[in-house]
This record gives C-alpha cells, sequence and structure tokens, in this order.
C-alpha cells in the first residue's frame, strides 16, 4: 500500500473501561504547570488611557498611567519606542505570563511618515528570533514565545472617523497581527455620538480592505461563526478604563466621575470595556495566540525559507556559472 493511499478508520466503542479519557486532564496538568504565555501591544497616541485600560482589563496594576510606561522605567521621550513590562498573574490555578509591549511617543512627532517602523520592525524580529531558534539543530524543547499576540489599537474620540496616520498604521499592523481596535476615551462621546463614529469607522475600515481580528475561517462552528460576527459588529469598542472606585447610588464601582456625571466601566449600558474583557479573555484569549503562530508567523516563515532556498539556488547557480566559464577560459 503506498504512503498516500487512504486508510478507512473504523469506530469502536470499548467494551470496558480503559482510561484514555483522563488524556484532558493530564494536559491540563501539563498546561497549569508551565503556565501560558500572552503578549499584548498597545498602540496609540499618548494621553488616550492605553495604560489604565490594561490595567483594568487585568485588575492588575502593570503600568504606570501617569506616564504610560513600566514603573521601573526610565521617563519616555516623543519618539516611537518600544518598551516590554513583563509579569506573572495568578487565578485559580492557572498562571498567565503576560508581556505589555507599549509603544510610547506614536503620533506624537510634526513628521509620522515612520512612526510604524519601530512597530512593525519589533513584531517582526519577534517571528524572526522565534524561527531561529526553530531551526536550530538542537532547539529548546519549549521554545520562549515573544511573538505579538494581540494589538490594541486606540482610536481618538474625534468624532470624525480614522486619521490619515490611523489608515496608514492599520494597514501595516493589520498585515502582520491580529489587530483590535477601540475608540478611547468613549466617554467624552454620546452614546448616538458613539454609535455615529463607529459605523463610520466600520465604513472606512471595509473601504481600505483592512483585516480586523477576528477572521472569517471554513474551520469554525456555527456557534463560533454567530459569535464572531457579533463582536464584529461592535468593533471598534467604545471603551472607558478606571482602576479608581468611586459611588453610584451608594454602590461602589470602578468608575469615572466626569463634569457630565459618573460611568461604571463595568455597566454594559455605559460602555463596552465588558465586551472587550469577554472577548480578548475569557473567549478568544487561546485563539489569539493560535492565530498568531498558525496564520501572521506562518507565513512570515513560509516567505522567509522560500527567500533561504531561492538564495541557495542563485548562489549555486552562479557558482556554477563561475565554474563553467573558468573551464572554457582554460579549455582555450
Amino acid at each position: 500500500m503506498s504512503a498516500n493511499s487512504s486508510v478507512e478508520v473504523s469506530h469502536v466503542t470499548p467494551r470496558g473501561y480503559v482510561g484514555f479519557d483522563t488524556i484532558t486532564s493530564q494536559i491540563e496538568h501539563r498546561l497549569l504547570k508551565r503556565g501560558f504565555q500572552f503578549n499584548v501591544m498597545v498602540v496609540g497616541h499618548s494621553g488616550l488611557g492605553k495604560s489604565t485600560l490594561i490595567n483594568t482589563l487585568f485588575a492588575s496594576h502593570l503600568i504606570d498611567p501617569a506616564t504610560g510606561r513600566d514603573i521601573s522605567k526610565d521617563p519616555i521621550t516623543k519618539t516611537t519606542e518600544i518598551k516590554v513590562s513583563a509579569h506573572s498573574l495568578v487565578e485559580d490555578r492557572v498562571r498567565l505570563n503576560i508581556n505589555i509591549i507599549d509603544t510610547p511617543g506614536f503620533g506624537d512627532q510634526i513628521n509620522n511618515e515612520r512612526v510604524c517602523e519601530p512597530i512593525v520592525k519589533y513584531i517582526k524580529e519577534q517571528h524572526s528570533q522565534y524561527l531561529r531558534r526553530e531551526l536550530t539543530a538542537q532547539r529548546e524543547k519549549l521554545i520562549p514565545d515573544t511573538r505579538v499576540h494581540a494589538v490594541l489599537y486606540f482610536i481618538q474620540p474625534n468624532g470624525t472617523g480614522l486619521t490619515q496616520l490611523d489608515v496608514f498604521a492599520l494597514k501595516r499592523l493589520t498585515e502582520i497581527a491580529n489587530v483590535i481596535p477601540v475608540i478611547a476615551k468613549a466617554d467624552a462621546m454620546t452614546m448616538d455620538e458613539r454609535t455615529t463614529f463607529r459605523e463610520s469607522i466600520q465604513q472606512q475600515f471595509e473601504h481600505y480592505g483592512f483585516k480586523i481580528y477576528p477572521y472569517q475561517s471554513d474551520d469554525l462552528t456555527e456557534e463560533e461563526i454567530e459569535l464572531n460576527e457579533s463582536i464584529r459588529s461592535i468593533i471598534p469598542f467604545a471603551v472607558v478604563g478606571s482602576e479608581k472606585e468611586i459611588s453610584i447610588n451608594g454602590e461602589l464601582v470602578r468608575g469615572r466621575k466626569t463634569r457630565w456625571g459618573a460611568i461604571a466601566v463595568e455597566d454594559i449600558n455605559q460602555c463596552e470595556f465588558v465586551f472587550l474583557r469577554e472577548f480578548l479573555i475569557r473567549t478568544h484569549l487561546q485563539d489569539l495566540i493560535e492565530t498568531t503562530a498558525l496564520v501572521h508567523y506562518e507565513g512570515f516563515r513560509s516567505r522567509q525559507l522560500i527567500a533561504l532556498k531561492e538564495n541557495a539556488s542563485s548562489r549555486a547557480s552562479a557558482a556554477h556559472m563561475s565554474q563553467t566559464s573558468s573551464t572554457m577560459l582554460q579549455q582555450r
């Protein structure tokens, strides 16, 4: 029988208990021991509450909102930089090792032509590092994963739509990473203004052909397709972040007080923070990790290996031509 021949599989139910149903608990035990790695990048202008939203999402003080940096870092400069802070969070025996990749200075310069270069370079470098470790003769049992699993892109609540910088940045980023756009500081707009603003942005996404996460796939179940469609209908999420507790009707909630009143960040009637958290962490965190590996990294890996093969073929061809020319000269 040839290697390509198909083999018929018969479905058999064991007459007695065998025990292979415990494989799920075996896998769970191993994963719990190892922990999970999640790398999230935040991109957007200064003053949009990026650090506050991250701290609110993970209910932990991970980044200092006063400066938009890891607390242990030096003050930032007004150029696009890459600053990574690593944390380990534990919840009900599950350890999440999280890297927060901040991009201070994004869009703060007068000339923003090259504002995306450090960000794109960083994302590609992580793929390149992973590939180099993967291709070594004696590769590590578990390759450290620093690949960017999610990019939270913060859109200014300007009421008009995407800026030229947004269009340029989203075009570059959606090609290489899972991008999740959010409308920052959504409490600056009324509910009607948010709806109109979101619709305008969604039209721009479609016009420019941006591939916004979550993606359509033939591998999804009907339930997953339905969930993703409902998520796409509210992207970009209109969010507000806050680490502070305020009193609303005698109840302490996480929120903000403004000149228009108070807003509770976990009230779905006031903002979409809860929907973002559910999506990013509770329903799609593993899919974000897998999609990074199977779509973005795999595409990068394929292109790199094809380029290496073509370069090797070109060098071999050049060497052959050189040898042929040398032989012909000797014969003369």
